[in-house]
């Protein structure tokens, strides 16, 4: 490229650098989204590393179980705990300075207002009180250590959320309520707390008796070495006297472990989700930028033409339009890394604002977390502007000669024709995908398909929909409504591809609602189908928070003359022939009263001490009929032959796998319920059945008691949240859609600046001319807004139908009209709001200057 063509780039940047705002922004704000995500992430791993490291500092070893059982959707496995007797052993190892039992367990902390700490999804944890300062990761920093029973160490930032201080007395969930008294405040690691977790340490005495079935066992061991004895040299010390099942890691590798937790269970879950979003809005960014240059492109047809007769060759006038995409976008993706940079830092700012303290520490700046967005950015911006950049190059020297260009694109045969074999492809393969051979990549494969197949046929549609959905303008506006009418139908493909930005947008949030809402229904559904209780009680938490329901909370409401059956379900794990498997903990009899579980094979009622119930989804698939037998092994190592009883069809509620509690009592750890169904008594009312319910459960931490609807309607109240976070980050390619509309139809202003100033000239009002400008916006966006709606609508019935194959339970689809009504008016309002500005400006133009522009 010759310096000629590079300063005629950039004197046409310096002259017309308005046309590019829009292009600007989308790419600014895409990429700044993009690269706070890496920011952010880089920074949590870090921060996350640093405080694990801290806390693990004096720990130069962890002697533990080394087997684990891990059932599906767990990444980590529970491990059968150790001897507390083996410190004794680990103390008499050369090297060994110091070694302590590390014994852990649910505990939740009742506030001063009486709702529970935590619990919405980190862990509430309880322990013993680790005397040694250097192998304690919890550090002392107000009062003193618990001396005897009911005194406990906190951590900092559960007293700040639950309002106690040292000295106060509370409940804590063990899940038995407990009474306690606040001795001292503790920091993880020199924060508050371990991000959400909760921690409170008793005395071994009280942890024993509380947290553990068995005293005398712990779940690790925490050793520390002497002078000049490294890590790597205690462990191997360390593994000749430990008993068969047991071994030792070194400190590091167990922070690590914690770090690599945090990481799979949190860290890469909540970058993946934002930088799914960041995709998402340089998608909708590439429908903008490219439409800008189309258009800009298009306006300077006799410019390249002037060009082109002047000498110029194709590539000198394709590299002109490239050399400014590229300045527009480098200069948009360099502020986008420092607006990247600012996204990460407000973050770190707002997340305790939010109750998720962000671990202390700089945000680390990684070179990839740099290199990525503006790579991303910079190709982004060049491929959007290369189909308009080639167009520009074909222009030929005789259209410097020709006044205008009908666009007929819309009602190209070939784009017809294309985009139906396209849409028929795509209802193909989702069928075969999501009814004929369940297939997660045959349903994505006819998403991605569709999506194409709507772009494509935009231009083709936009015509018939635009005279649609114009149709009452000429009521309701008159001339003026007619008019924008017609200017939207005057080029059919700018008008789709402007939409279509804004169209995927509206799709992925249509996609959610109709996602969320068929939760919801798939919720209800399972509630209404396999509770046949009165009310439910259930712990207020969801999960890995929570201590559950206290085990002896069922039979006390069983003894209520208002109660006729009460049920709790308990959860256990062990291996199913090899196969980490949850298990359902009950009374099978009373289970059968609290749940529909449908056709039951066998008998519940001689289950015993080695009996199995299985649902018959997962009998089928492991082989299983009723007289088989199965090999359990559980986490305390011992394995045992249990005899298949009874098969029963509904497991939505009961479980896969169902033993009685006599069957799970040797195996335990830490007891407690999940949910209890309660069925009155004839003739007791609804009120008077609850009320008594809930007078016995107030002796048991005061856990929730809800009918069935309102059971269904907690349950499902993870989903309104993360709805919500959805909506907030879509929000930003809305915008982007919106900026790309406002650009669209600015640049439009520019183009029929003759044509405005006639028609002022012949009696339109400043007025009429500016609501003529935003009825055209408004026409737009409710093209956009209505193809979103139908696209998300079949993208969303496509992830209902996968789910449905790819999973056990039945999911139901449903369409929530009052949210998407919503969404569409949302659209349209928008639309209106990104027309005000261009309206604004084609008020404002000089007649006179308007008439004699070219």
């Amino acid at each position: 490229m010759n310096a000629a063509t590079a300063r005629i780039s950039l004197s046409s940047l310096r002259a017309h650098k308005r046309r590019f705002a829009g292009t600007f922004t989308a790419v600014l704000l895409g990429v700044a989204f993009l690269a706070g995500t890496l920011v952010m992430g880089d920074t949590l791993k870090a921060s996350f590393g640093s405080m694990f490291g801290n806390a693990a500092g004096g720990t130069d070893a962890v002697v533990r179980s080394a087997d684990t059982i891990t059932t599906p959707g767990e990444s980590q496995g529970v491990r059968s705990p150790v001897d507390t007797a083996l410190v004794d052993s680990i103390e008499k190892v050369p090297g060994v300075a110091a070694a302590a039992p590390s014994i852990q367990g649910a505990g939740q902390l009742v506030g001063k207002n009486g709702d529970p700490i935590g619990g919405a999804g980190p862990p509430t944890l309880a322990g013993n009180w680790i005397a040694d300062p250097e192998l304690n990761p919890y550090q002392l920093a107000e009062g003193r250590a618990p001396q005897k029973s009911g005194e406990v160490v906190i951590n900092r930032g559960a007293a700040k959320s639950g309002d106690l201080k040292i000295g106060d007395t509370t409940t804590l969930r063990t899940p038995d309520p407990v009474k306690v008294t606040v001795v001292g405040l503790a920091t993880f690691g020199g924060a508050d707390g371990m991000a959400q977790v909760t921690f409170t340490g008793m005395t071994q005495a009280d942890a024993e008796k509380y947290l553990t079935p068995n005293p005398g066992e712990a779940a690790t061991i925490s050793v520390r070495a002497g002078p000049d004895v490294s890590q790597q040299q205690l462990v191997d010390a360390l593994t000749p006297v430990l008993p068969q099942g047991v071994e030792a890691i070194t400190g590091q590798a167990s922070a690590e472990e914690n770090t690599d937790m945090i990481s799979g269970q949190f860290l890469d879950l909540f970058t993946t989700f934002l930088l799914v979003f960041s995709g998402i809005a340089l998608l909708v960014a590439t429908f903008s930028i490219h439409n800008t240059f189309a258009i800009v492109v298009a306006q300077r047809t006799r410019e390249n033409a002037l060009l082109r007769a002047l000498g110029a060759s194709r590539q000198q006038v394709l590299g002109a339009t490239l050399v400014e995409a590229a300045v527009v976008a480098v200069a948009a993706s360099a502020a986008g890394l420092l607006g990247g940079i600012g996204i990460a830092a407000g973050l770190q700012a707002l997340f305790p604002a939010i109750g998720f303290p962000f671990p202390e520490g700089d945000l680390v700046i990684k070179a990839l977390s740099m290199a990525l967005p503006l790579i991303v950015g910079i190709v982004v911006c060049l491929g959007s502007a290369l189909l308009p950049a080639v167009r520009a190059g074909r222009t030929a020297p005789l259209a410097a000669l020709r006044e205008s260009q009908v666009d007929d694109s819309g009602a190209s045969r070939r784009r017809a024709v294309a985009g139906g074999a396209l849409s028929v492809l795509a209802l193909a393969i989702t069928l075969v995908g999501v009814l004929v051979s369940p297939s997660l990549w045959l349903a994505g494969t006819g998403a991605v398909l569709a999506l194409v197949a709507f772009v494509v046929l935009g231009p083709v549609v936009s015509s018939r929909a635009v005279r649609i959905l114009g149709g009452p303008l000429d009521r309701l506006r008159g001339v003026t409504g007619g008019l924008a009418r017609r200017n939207a139908l005057r080029s059919p493909k700018r008008t789709a591809a402007t939409a279509s930005a804004l169209m995927i947008g509206v799709a992925v949030v249509g996609l959610f609602t109709v996602f969320a809402a068929s939760l919801k229904a798939t919720m209800d559904q399972t509630v209404s189908r396999s509770f046949a209780g009165d009310v439910a009680v259930s712990a207020p938490a969801f999960g890995a928070g929570g201590s559950g329901l206290s085990p002896r909370l069922a039979p006390a409401i069983a003894e209520l003359p208002e109660v006729g059956n009460s049920v709790g379900l308990g959860r256990g794990v062990a291996e199913v022939d090899g196969a980490g498997r949850q298990l359902t903990v009950t009374d099978p009899v009373d289970l059968a009263k609290g749940f529909d579980l449908g056709t039951v094979d066998g008998s519940l009622r001689s289950l015993g001490t080695d009996g199995l119930a299985i649902a018959r989804d997962e009998a089928d698939k492991r082989g299983l009929t009723v007289g088989d037998t199965a090999q359990l092994a559980f986490t305390d190592g011992k394995k045992e032959p249990f005899t298949v009883r009874a098969v029963f069809d509904r497991s939505e509620l009961a479980g896969d796998y169902v033993i009685t509690r006599e069957a799970w009592a040797p195996h335990r750890a830490q007891d407690s319920d999940t949910l209890i169904a309660v069925t009155f008594k004839d003739g007791v009312s609804a009120s008077e059945g609850r009320a008594a319910v809930e007078k016995t459960a107030a002796a048991y931490g005061g856990p929730e008691v809800q009918t069935r609807d309102e059971y269904a309607q907690s349950a499902a109240g993870g989903i309104d949240m993360m709805l919500t976070l959805v909506y907030a980050l879509l929000a930003l390619a809305v915008l982007i859609a919106l900026l790309g509309i406002a650009n669209t139809l600015t640049l439009s202003v520019h183009e029929r600046t003759r044509e405005l100033g006639l028609l002022r000239s012949v009696g339109q009002t400043r007025a009429q001319l500016r609501a003529m400008v935003r009825w055209e916006s408004v026409l737009v966006a409710a093209f956009g807004t209505a193809g979103g709606l139908a696209l998300g609508g079949f993208l969303g019935w496509i992830l209902v139908k996968a789910s449905d194959g790819a999973s056990d339970s039945a999911f139901a689809f449903a369409l929530p009209p009052l949210q998407l009504t919503v969404v569409a008016l949302v659209g349209l309002a928008a639309g209106a709001v990104a027309g005000l500005r261009p309206a604004r400006r084609a008020a404002r133009l000089n007649v006179l200057r308007a008439i004699a522009a070219e």
